[in-house]
């Protein structure tokens, strides 16, 4: 009598001990993008785990960050498929011993519970499964990176080589309260803006100042009017700051723009726009000053469909139903579907209340969300 292979969906079935024993690990580690020794803290738990199943591990350095993770399971010839995520949290170092890992039924929380350290975590098993059944029919390999809640712009690059090629890219961002998936999101960029003004005396010699606020506010007013729900196009201006004393007209003013896009077509124009009301002489005798920061690319939908399907068939071969939805938050799946690689996101377990306290995962979905993952990319053989 012989016993048949194990599969990786088998093998899954028995892990939810063993996932939640891991996500509570690394959530009980504080890693603010900031802290590289916080989020290469968590690198090395997740290495360590990598590393029992003989499956090849490589830490990546990186300037100004903490280090990429990347984890590979060999398998046959032809393309990779990647799974991808990150383990930087919002949360300032200090919040995990305030508020750590709590399992309460089905539910667990603490910060980057959902936003991503469970999906962090499946990425893990599924790569363990692979290794459990035997491979692949192809490579695939993980890559968690450390900036992402940051505009991931010291990862991002590594991220582009890695995916470089792939058949499929799968993301595992949280899934949404609803269940569902990520079908597409928005791109965004941030904008750094300082207006240059002259003091006066704001009693005695106004007529002798330049007020850079006056300059920002009627700059702000033309921002907001770029907003275009239709389009999708978002514009704002979220933080601002500037002058010195009440009785000054104010010599500087300062502010943030965040800037939100569906398509990639339009990201030329509404960058160009934006600096033309930067440009623009307002206040005679004030002068503006800007740089681009983090841009995220979006995630169309036409780039997804495919593998939603297939992410469906699978959900449906496990015993639950989901569906697609459009985010308007950005995430790394932007990069990847910006270079032509079908890319599907949300595919980690299902949470919700992401970069709050009330901060949840759905401890009864780790399993079937990873089964899922499994079911999915194998599919593309």
């Amino acid at each position: 009598m012989t016993t048949s292979p194990i599969t990786a969906v088998d093998w899954l079935a028995s892990r939810r001990g063993e996932m939640e024993a891991l996500l509570e690990a690394i959530v009980n580690i504080d890693s603010p993008s900031a802290d590289p020794a916080g989020t290469n803290a968590v690198a090395e738990v997740l290495a360590e785990f990598l590393r029992r199943p003989g499956i090849a591990v490589e830490r990546i350095p990186v300037a100004g960050a903490g280090d990429v993770l990347k984890a590979t399971v060999a398998g046959g010839s032809g393309a990779p498929v990647i799974l991808m995520g990150h383990r930087d949290t919002v949360f300032p170092n200090g919040t995990a011993a305030k508020r750590p890992f709590t399992r309460r039924g089905d539910v667990a929380t603490g910060p980057g519970v959902t936003d991503m350290k469970s999906g962090v975590v499946s990425g893990c098993f599924v790569l363990a499964a692979l290794a459990a059944a035997g491979g692949a029919p192809f490579p695939v390999t993980a890559i968690f990176t450390a900036d992402e809640e940051v505009g991931s712009t010291a990862s991002h690059a590594e991220i582009e080589r890695t995916a470089k090629g792939a058949r499929a890219v799968l993301n595992l961002e949280p899934g949404r309260a609803s269940g569902n998936v990520v079908k597409a999101r928005k791109g965004g960029a941030a904008v750094e803006i300082e207006i240059a003004g002259k003091a006066a005396h704001s009693g005695s010699a106004p007529q002798n100042g330049r007020s850079a606020i006056e300059a920002l506010a009627r700059k702000i007013v033309r921002l907001h009017a770029l907003t275009d729900y239709e389009t999708g196009i978002t514009a704002n201006v979220g933080v601002i700051a500037g002058g010195t004393v009440r009785n000054m007209v104010a010599p500087w003013a300062k502010a943030e723009l965040d800037l939100r896009f569906v398509e990639s077509a339009q990201w030329p124009d509404l960058l160009a726009r934006v600096e033309a009301i930067l440009a623009a002489d307002d206040v005679p005798g004030t002068t503006a000053t800007w740089s681009v920061g983090a841009i995220f690319r979006p995630l169309e939908e036409k780039m997804s469909c495919d593998l939603l399907a297939r992410y469906r068939t699978a959900a449906a071969s496990l015993g639950f139903a989901v569906d697609g939805e459009f985010s308007g938050g950005c995430a790394d799946s932007g990069f990847t579907a910006s270079l032509g690689i079908p890319s599907l996101c949300g595919l980690g377990p299902v949470g919700d209340h992401s970069h709050t306290e009330r901060e949840y995962s759905r401890l009864d979905t780790l399993v079937p969300r990873a089964q899922a993952v499994a079911l999915t990319l194998l599919s593309l053989a």
